[in-house]
């Protein structure tokens, strides 16, 4: 029994299907480097105010960097006096190959200085 569409169209869902396929994956891998960007993010703003809590309450500077780099591997820190807070400002590169692209993720948080 012949198809009621013919042989012109044999094989027609597959070709679509060859050209939709990189489309996908390539959505797909955007989708999954946005998500880990997200995950970096956070772990990069609870370094922050882990950072900037210990440093209000007199840590050493060398265990308040050894903090951050525990939390986020790669992440530069400053810290400074504004007022009557403390601040914590990290920095690092995106993991992924993301640098290429220029981008850099950055937090800050602040805390009362003598806090406990």
């Amino acid at each position: 029994m012949r198809s009621p569409w013919g042989s012109a169209e044999r094989g027609s869902v597959t070709a679509e299907f060859a050209v939709l396929l990189p489309a996908l994956l390539l959505v797909l891998a955007l989708c999954l480097g946005a998500v880990q960007l997200v995950g970096q993010q956070l772990r990069l703003s609870d370094a922050a105010a882990d950072a900037a809590r210990a440093a209000a309450r007199g840590d050493d500077p060398a265990r308040v960097a050894a903090l951050v780099s525990r939390a986020v591997s790669g992440a530069d820190l400053g810290l400074s006096t504004r007022g009557e807070f403390i601040c914590a400002d990290l920095g690092s590169a995106p993991a992924g190959g993301l640098v290429a692209f220029g981008l850099r993720l950055t937090a800050s948080s602040c805390a009362l200085a003598g806090g406990l």
